[in-house]
């Protein structure tokens, strides 16, 4: 990308899991766009691939364990951050998690401990982080998350994610008024189904897939990669006077009504 609109900006990363991940569709949008970014990453199962992936932007690209669900590690990751700039601009939430099952059956059968643990970690996680990034975001900065349209509306199987993401959405506007006067914007990214390796938890995720491929009014191949520009956008200067708001990435499909 020639035009380097993130040139000398920071950018700190939390949710790749794989090369299909939406976190990491973003993350090179805005290292294209000349951003430094930081990872983190969420357990040992994935550490290997994200290191692998952050590597491909230079040896020096740091990876660091945060468990989004710890504060402890959330203040070490961000201890962290600080030895290594002393300002952040911008900060990708694409973080989510709920027990497989309690993605199939029926909602009203939702342990409190798989109500509690997706709530933690897909919702809260974003307050969290947000309390962390904001007193780096000097110069103003965005912060951009992920959800989707099972938030509003009721989707096979989604579940207590739905909840999750319901919460996550109110969260940002909250945020979005907190933040302000910092000016430091908070928006999400309602992505229509994609294939990546949280949806494939989802009980009947193909079939959701399939139905958005010919329903929605613009073609829809559930990668990843059709989310890049959005993030790319809400990262920068472009979307300078934009906050609280969920934009819907999903071929259109969250306007029809039959």
């Amino acid at each position: 990308m020639s035009n380097q609109i993130l040139a000398g900006k920071t950018g700190l990363i939390f949710g790749v899991a794989n090369k299909r991940s939406i976190a990491w569709a973003i993350a090179q949008a805005w290292k294209e766009a000349g951003a430094n970014l930081i990872f983190n990453y969420q357990g040992a199962r994935v550490k290997e691939d994200v290191e692998e992936l952050a590597a491909t932007f230079g040896e020096d690209t740091i990876v660091a364990p945060c468990d989004v669900t710890s504060d402890e590690e959330i203040r070490s990751f961000f201890d962290m951050v600080k030895t290594k700039t002393d300002t952040v601009d911008m900060m990708l939430h694409s973080v989510a998690f709920a027990p497989r099952e309690a993605l199939a059956g029926r909602f009203s059968e939702t342990s409190r401990e798989a109500f509690k643990l997706s709530l933690d970690v897909s919702a809260y996680s974003l307050v969290a982080l947000a309390r962390e990034t904001a007193p780096l975001m000097t110069n103003g900065g965005s912060i951009v998350a992920m959800t989707y349209y099972g938030a509003e509306k009721v989707l096979p199987n989604y579940n207590v994610m739905g909840v999750a993401k319901a919460a996550l959405e109110s969260s940002t506007r909250y945020l979005a008024a907190d933040l302000g006067p910092d000016n430091i914007r908070v928006n999400c990214i309602s992505a229509g189904p994609t294939n990546t390796l949280a949806a494939r938890g989802i009980s009947g995720f193909g079939g959701m897939l399939g139905h958005v491929r010919e329903k929605a009014p613009l073609e829809w191949t559930g990668k990843a990669d059709d989310l890049a520009g959005t993030g790319l956008y809400l990262a920068s200067d472009m979307s300078a006077k934009m906050t609280g708001q969920v934009l819907y990435v999903d071929g259109g499909y969250q306007i029809l009504g039959m």
